[in-house]
């Protein structure tokens, strides 16, 4: 073979072998990576297949929280008092969202909230994802704030606390705050009661973080429990109108009202003033939230006297036709003196309660003895918890020396030297109403009838009722008289006491009675703090507002009228006996 054979022959064979490495090569790099891809294939599905698979989840996947409503707080009848309201709070993912997004301009006029603020929020806040907007807004200012479409702005629904009566029943129900959790009322007291507990469930969110599907419910929500109060709505309005009226017309301090069943010892009407809005807290001052019926202490004056009247008959020592001389209308213990209007000389125990003797019943203190007066006291319920559970309810202060002065047992026969509030002086008079069975109070709707516990006897509470009637047909309660139906009640009227002791010219004009007398059925204590108008005694500023009251009160519960029209006039109290 030639030179030039060989040589094409061995060019041949060169070129032929690099064409095959050349195609071993793209076949070695095709394999390896196919080997490559396969081996990520089999990573991802196989070796971290469960770790993927949560990643994903953390992304695409979210437990909600699911909001429970609050129970609903109703009167006896069912009327709401406290109810909660769906509502949407707006919120943002700062981590989504920019600062400097055009839109957040409208977003805030919308909001009404600082757009300044809005921004540094954003950004004080970017590594978090979650911060509040506005919360609980109506849900067509959360369709508009959402309309905006800017991202990371969300809204969730909420529930809002409504009180449908307003001021007429706010001291007795109270507030919760924006959490929903009680601050005041019936809504602290009963605050676990009512509280629902949140539910989860597990949901699929789209990347603007909207809910696509519900995938899991984890614990359902569970709605807080309804309660029904013993306050009947229709009284509590008539109750508030009244009182409202009496302090405006005298320029008064404050007032309160409080309205007992007698058989059961329900409270169906408290009202308080001044009051407030729980709907609209903007203007809300401290001085306002007590619930004075209950929080406030006052020396019950002359509302004591049937009391410790019917501590005299109970002795046996007196009875309705014994006679005490009350000549010559005052008593002096050392440097203090104890007066009657005038010098009535000698009256029946009947005449000591209608005319309001501080001399008569102060004698027969002195005879029975401050241990005897006191005791009738405390088993009619002062000095004690009425047990109602209400929060920052007051005592009361009920002396117990242990050796009585005379002028200690002198002044405590009238009401002075110790003190209650509203509703501890109602119970009393409760006692008087029913024959003598002190029940246990409740501010909550009764099922059945309660177990009461006797403290008088019958007789003895049927005879002071005599006397209270007395007092409303001719002595110092005369402008009590509800209408065309019996009462009887006791005037008092008390000095206030300020930062200096008694304030000379501050009273407390306070009435407390029972209707209809012959057949009771409710016992209602007024209470106006100082009085500014010229009047203040209890017969002329708070026996009216009875009178008004228990008239109304007793035709809405389709109580039979009693009197006839002649009966029914009332008429001022003669100088002198105003109480």
């Amino acid at each position: 073979m030639s030179d030039q054979g060989k040589q094409t022959t061995w060019g041949q064979r060169l070129a032929s072998g690099l064409a095959a490495w050349r195609f071993g090569s793209v076949l070695g790099v095709f394999l390896l990576v196919v080997g490559v891809l396969g081996w990520r294939l089999v990573d991802l599905h196989v070796v971290d297949n469960e770790f993927l698979r949560k990643q994903g989840d953390v992304r695409t996947i979210r437990v909600e929280a699911i909001d429970a409503h609050r129970g609903v707080v109703t009167d006896r009848y069912g009327e709401p008092l406290a109810v909660s309201t769906p509502v949407q709070t707006i919120w943002a993912n700062p981590s989504e969202t920019d600062p400097a997004e055009p839109r957040l301009t409208s977003l805030a006029r919308l909001l009404d909230i600082s757009e300044a603020s809005l921004r540094e929020r954003l950004k004080e806040y970017s590594g978090r994802e979650f911060i509040y907007l506005r919360r609980k807004v109506q849900p067509d200012l959360a369709r508009q704030a959402l309309a905006l479409d800017i991202p990371g702005v969300y809204a969730r629904q909420e529930y809002r606390r409504y009180y449908p009566a307003g001021e007429v029943t706010a001291h007795v129900v109270g507030f919760t705050n924006i959490d929903e959790r009680g601050q005041e009322g019936i809504e602290l007291a009963y605050n676990q009661w009512l509280s629902g507990e949140s539910g989860r469930k597990r949901v699929l969110k789209d990347n603007r973080g909207r809910v696509i599907k519900d995938l899991t419910l984890i614990r359902d929500a569970r709605s807080g429990r309804d309660l029904a109060l013993s306050i009947d709505l229709r009284l509590q309005y008539l109750a508030y109108r009244e009182l409202k009226a009496v302090v405006t017309a005298h320029n008064a301090r404050g007032g309160t009202l409080v309205m007992l069943d007698v058989d059961s010892g329900e409270v169906l009407a408290m009202v308080n003033q001044g009051s407030y809005n729980p709907n609209d807290r903007s203007q809300l001052a401290a001085e306002n939230l007590r619930n004075k019926a209950i929080t406030d202490l006052f020396e019950p004056g002359s509302t004591m006297k049937p009391i410790t009247m019917a501590a005299a008959l109970e002795s046996g020592k007196y009875s309705v036709n014994s006679t005490i001389d009350t000549h010559p209308g005052y008593r002096r213990f050392g440097r203090f003196t104890i007066r009657d209007h005038r010098n009535y000389g000698l009256l029946g125990v009947t005449d000591i309660i209608v005319k309001s003797s501080n001399v008569g019943i102060s004698k027969i203190a002195t005879d029975l003895g401050g241990d005897v007066i006191r005791d009738l006291y405390a088993r009619m319920g002062l000095g004690q918890p009425t047990g109602i559970g209400f929060p920052g309810e007051a005592v009361g202060v009920l002396p117990a020396p242990s050796k009585w002065r005379p002028v200690e047992e002198a002044t405590l026969s009238y009401g002075y030297g110790m003190s209650v509030n509203a509703l501890q002086l109602a119970q009393a008079y409760m006692v008087i109403a029913n024959g003598g069975v002190r029940y246990p109070l409740s501010l909550v709707k009764r099922d059945k009838e309660p177990e009461g516990r006797r403290v008088l006897s019958e007789q003895v509470s049927h005879e002071v009722r005599n006397m209270l009637r007395q007092v409303v047909s001719r002595g110092t309660g005369k402008r009590a008289q509800p209408g065309f139906y019996s009462a009887g009640g006791k005037t008092g009227t008390v000095h206030l006491v300020g930062d200096q002791g008694y304030e000379d010219s501050q009273y407390k004009a306070i009435f407390a009675g029972i209707a209809p007398i012959d057949n009771p059925r409710l016992v209602t204590v007024v209470a106006v703090d100082a009085p500014q108008s010229g009047e203040y005694y209890g017969g002329e500023v708070a026996a009216p507002v009875f009178a008004r009251v228990m008239s109304d009160a007793l035709r809405l519960l389709n109580v039979k009228p009693e009197l006839e029209v002649g009966e029914a006039n009332t008429v001022s109290p003669a100088p002198g006996e105003r109480g």
